[in-house]
């Protein structure tokens, strides 16, 4: 391993705010002692080739800046290895960040606690989940909110967050609730009516939407959030609860706990960490302990 660290930058996080942060974050860590390189790809799938060659070449660590995608894109390089990975959220949503408890949208600031955890020697390990060969460290969504986002993806404008209410309001119009069907480990297959389902490796989603509020990101489950069968009525009043998590306590809103998740639907993609993964059917499993995090507090690394 050598003692240089890599800055995995996404140079349009946050509309320009990945290009801008990855300056203070660099002189955090320099100033702390670091060598810092920075490694910036010409699209994700070259990106991703660049940070699996930083791994393998031996990088002391992995730093994200961006948002939950460029998060997500790291886990891809790190997860399974024993390089750890740290995180200068400056995106829009930022949900790992804020389960790691890192600092969102200051990027010194979150510098400085990633260089303090290189000196202190100090990372924790906390379970991913994973869908084929796909890791994800938040929430895997299917149901009404992938459909917004599928009809969010679809629209040209107008840009921004601001789309994806748009999104919201025309799915909430034409939504009718989904048959799913339903295998948590190895039970019986649940066949139920819903108007979603999430599946939490993390809390939350969305930019703080606590979906999965109660998900623990080292137990080695996840949090199953099920909103049941709703009229709009009802989603209506449930759905602005998310914010503070008080919909899990909603007579509509069950939560299971499992460490494998089998999903199946018609006419609904999954996506995870705001990522799209593809049509249902699909298998979620949660692996404990799958990647190392730089962050406050926390353990010594063994």
């Amino acid at each position: 391993m050598t003692s240089e660290i890599t800055l995995f930058v996404n140079p349009v996080a946050g509309r320009g705010r990945g290009a801008h942060a990855a300056q203070p974050a660099a002189s955090a860590l320099r100033a702390a002692g670091h060598s810092v390189r920075t490694v910036i790809g010409e699209d994700s799938a070259d990106a991703l080739r660049r940070a699996r060659d930083a791994v393998a070449s031996g990088t002391r660590a992995l730093i994200a800046v961006g948002g939950d995608g460029m998060a997500s894109l790291a886990l891809q390089a790190v997860a399974g290895t024993s390089t750890p990975l740290g995180v200068i959220a400056v995106g829009t949503g930022n949900d790992f960040a804020r389960a790691l408890g890192v600092p969102v949208r200051d990027p010194a600031a979150a510098g400085a606690v990633v260089a303090d955890a290189l000196d202190a020697g100090r990372t924790r390990a906390v379970d991913l989940g994973r869908v084929g060969k796909t890791w994800f460290g938040t929430v895997l969504a299917s149901g009404f909110d992938s459909r917004v986002n599928d009809r969010g993806n679809r629209m040209r404008w107008p840009a921004g967050r601001f789309k994806y209410d748009l999104a919201m309001v025309a799915e909430l119009a034409a939504f009718r609730p989904v048959p799913y069907r339903i295998r948590l480990d190895d039970g019986p297959v649940r066949e139920i009516d819903a108007t979603l389902v999430a599946v939490g490796n993390g809390p939350s989603y969305g930019g703080g939407m606590k979906i999965c509020a109660r998900a623990d990101m080292a137990d080695g489950l996840f949090d199953v959030t099920v909103v049941g069968d709703c009229s709009r009525t009802t989603l209506l009043k449930v759905f602005p609860r998310v914010y503070k998590g008080t919909h899990l306590d909603h007579p509509k809103v069950t939560v299971f706990r499992a460490a494998k998740v089998e999903l199946a639907a018609p006419d609904v993609t999954g996506y995870a960490d705001g990522e799209q993964l593809g049509g249902l059917p699909l298998t979620a499993e949660c692996v404990p302990g799958a990647v190392r995090v730089l962050g406050p507090g926390g353990p010594q690394a063994g």
